[in-house]
């Protein structure tokens, strides 16, 4: 094995600094995803960059209309927060159901965004509710953020700094796990700010989309039975061993029904 060389950065500014200067380099988050690579030869990083000293990377706040979370805040931080449950319930839930207790211990929210698996759990809350990505350069739109398989809009060097979820929504995640990973075969999102309605799904294609035919019904009526004609196309969707395309779309409107009868109670 080559030798890699080790960074403990102590600001934000200095680990952007380091990803600059060497491209090769990898970002040390969770280690959830870039740990594995390495072990199975899919990875060879000059230079491991661990975010993990950084101070202003962690925790959670709120300043009454957005709900902040630092890029390294792990996915057991989030489920057990009380202002999470209180403000956004359905995103602890959400990360209460990410892997086993040593991922969710170990991972964070911002490594799972800024690795964009096509069926983490995070896209989808961050989509659905118009969260802002902020990085060590800009503040980045989730509409903007996902951009394919394994693939976000990030910049060579550019980190995520902190995730801000606005207040005013009403939310609910269902997701169908496969079940020895416990990613998404596929999830759905739910997300109503007054009479606008947003529907992310993740798990079914490259990366997390919206689901336009189902934000159009369920603006028009926002009942569970509001998503028991809409038809997805499976054209676009991914199959494998789990589950084919036309699967997953059969499970998509089935998901969001649930996650309005859940938000509905």
């Amino acid at each position: 094995m080559s030798d890699i060389s080790y960074h403990r950065p102590a600001s934000l500014a200095e680990a952007a600094r380091l990803a600059v200067s060497d491209p090769d380099a990898r970002v040390l988050a969770g280690g959830q995803s870039v740990l594995p690579s390495m072990r199975l030869g899919l990875l060879a990083p000059s230079a491991l960059i661990d975010l993990a000293a950084i101070g202003e990377l962690q925790g959670i706040g709120s300043d009454g209309r957005t709900l902040t979370i630092g890029a390294m805040t792990t996915h057991a931080a989030v489920a057990a927060s009380q202002e999470v449950r209180a403000k956004l319930p359905a995103l602890a839930q959400l990360a209460a159901g990410i892997g086993d207790a040593q991922v969710r211990n170990r991972g964070t929210i911002g490594g799972s965004l800024a690795n964009s698996d096509p069926a983490a759990d995070y896209p989808a809350a961050v989509l659905a509710l118009n969260a802002s990505i902020r990085t060590s350069a800009r503040a980045i739109a989730a509409d903007r953020f996902f951009t394919g398989l394994f693939s976000t809009a990030l910049e060579p060097g550019e980190l995520i700094g902190a995730l801000d979820f606005p207040l005013a929504v009403q939310a609910a995640y269902a997701k169908f796990p496969q079940p020895a990973s416990r990613f998404a075969l596929v999830g759905v999102f739910v997300a109503r700010v007054g009479q606008a309605v947003r529907v992310a799904v993740t798990g079914a294609g490259a990366c997390v989309f919206r689901a336009t035919a189902l934000e159009t019904a369920l603006g028009r009526s926002f009942t569970p039975q509001a998503c028991d004609g809409v038809r997805i196309d499976p054209g676009t969707l991914s199959s494998d061993i789990h589950g084919s395309a036309e699967y997953r779309a059969h499970l998509i409107p089935v998901l969001a029904r649930r996650a309005v009868q859940q938000l509905l109670g």
